[in-house]
């Protein structure tokens, strides 16, 4: 049984500003990174296998709390939003042409304006999960995490998620050739002695 550990990017000025990121490659602001410099990931996750989106915010997250550079794969990038990258979701969510949805009516397959669906994402993370050989720590993105998690706990993008996805907690799953389960516990990023 290999173990995955799923930690989330530091914030971005987008991030604060409620755009839609995706595939735009926008860096940590400084309180993120001042915030991630002072913690750290706890045993043993300080010496599993490091990998990261190669999105500067997620290879920055990654850097800050391991101490050492991530291997990056495309496989960890974010869900590609389309036409919709840069803008506001509240403001895509108050104009009805937009097609925006909350996520607990979007299924696997919805899909933003020329952009990714969540099984999309799913047919490029599985293959990339399943074919770990230790215990890794991805530093990747919400999306991403979503549909890794969804996928574990048999979450198919309809109804309410049955997970809330926090910053600076590491979200376990374990794959086993028999299937994945979550971990109901998340553990907190250690701060730096």
């Amino acid at each position: 049984m290999i173990q995955l550990a799923l930690l989330r990017h530091g914030h971005t000025d987008w991030n604060r500003a409620g755009r839609i990121q995706g595939r735009t490659d926008i860096p940590l602001d400084d309180d993120a990174h001042a915030q991630l410099a002072g913690q750290c990931l706890p045993a043993p996750w300080d010496s599993a296998d490091l990998v990261s989106s190669p999105l500067a915010r997620a290879v920055q997250t990654a850097e800050l709390v391991a101490g050492r550079p991530p291997q990056t794969t495309p496989a960890l990038m974010e869900m590609d939003w389309g036409k919709w990258e840069g803008l506001r979701g509240v403001d895509l969510k108050a104009d009805p042409s937009s097609g925006f949805r909350d996520i607990e009516y979007w299924g696997w397959d919805y899909t933003p304006t020329g952009g990714e669906s969540p099984a999309d994402l799913r047919a490029r993370l599985i293959p990339w999960a399943n074919a770990l050989t230790r215990d890794t720590v991805a530093v990747c993105h919400i999306g991403v995490m979503r549909v890794l998690l969804g996928h574990a706990m048999g979450w198919n993008f309809k109804g309410d998620p049955p997970f809330q996805i926090k910053r600076n907690r590491l979200y376990l799953i374990q794959i086993d050739p028999t299937g994945w389960q979550t971990s109901p516990d998340q553990i907190r990023l250690e701060n730096r002695v």
